[in-house]
């Protein structure tokens, strides 16, 4: 019987909403382990979801913003089941749908949430701008990458443990482009993806900024091409590596 732990990447959340979620997910999921991976918590939301005393819940929290890339591989890196999953701690993806993503394993090695796939349902829509850059962003890395998606960027993937040690040693994206990095090192490895569709909904108090972010982005999907195409042993791409780039499973 398969074992699944959950990570949750947490900066800055609604310590009730949290609350709420984790609660949800132990509920639904029944994981060993739910890992919440906190950057520079305040100590009110830290104490708060340490008390709740969730069973197979654990904290962990560092005094600095790592970036949510880089919180899901340390948890990743702490978890030692055999099905690995993520979901960001603002609750977009319910627990259920956490749990139809994670059923997604059953014939993958990645089962990857979509927003965007024609079988999901969005809840609370969001703003028009958000919502234009994120087609446009999913246009562009169909265009560029082998896996091809509707949705790249949904909060809510899963892995197997024998996929993420093939993978973990070429992720090097600490923040928001994490999630497409995965998938194209995923697809670079020819590792199965599963895209599932699943109902969402939009949660208000985002700390993303769109434009900046999308900026980042745009710039993270040309440098994820770039070492999906070195995993496949492209020449091209070999003369243009960087020497100095380290994986983030080897940094301290």
């Amino acid at each position: 019987m398969s074992r699944l732990g959950v990570v949750v990447p947490a900066f800055r959340p609604d310590p009730a909403r949290l609350e709420a979620y984790l609660q949800d997910i132990v509920e639904e999921l029944s994981p060993a382990t739910v890992r919440v991976e906190f950057d520079d918590p305040d100590p009110e939301t830290l104490e708060s979801i340490t008390a709740a005393s969730l069973p197979g819940v654990v904290v962990n929290a560092v005094p600095y913003r790592r970036g949510k890339g880089a919180a899901i591989t340390a948890g990743f890196e702490a978890l030692e089941t055999d099905r690995l999953a993520f979901a960001d701690a603002d609750g977009s993806t319910p627990a259920s749908e956490l749990a139809r993503i994670v059923d997604g394993l059953d014939d993958a090695d990645v089962a990857a949430g979509s927003r965007r796939h024609p079988g999901s349902h969005v809840v609370g829509h969001q703003t028009l701008a958000r919502r234009l850059l994120g087609d446009g962003f999913a246009w562009f890395a169909r265009r560029l990458l082998e896996a091809q998606l509707y949705d790249y960027q949904c909060g809510a993937k899963a892995i197997t443990a024998d996929a993420w040690e093939r993978v973990r040693t070429h992720i090097y994206e600490p923040g928001f482009a994490w999630d497409v990095e995965l998938l194209a090192m995923a697809a670079a490895l020819d590792l199965e993806i599963a895209e599932v569709p699943i109902r969402w909904e939009d949660k208000p108090g985002s700390t993303v900024s769109p434009v900046r972010t999308s900026l980042s982005m745009g710039k993270a999907l040309f440098v994820a091409r770039h070492r999906a195409k070195r995993l496949q042993d492209s020449r091209l791409h070999d003369a243009l590596a960087r020497e100095d780039d380290i994986a983030l499973v080897d940094r301290e």
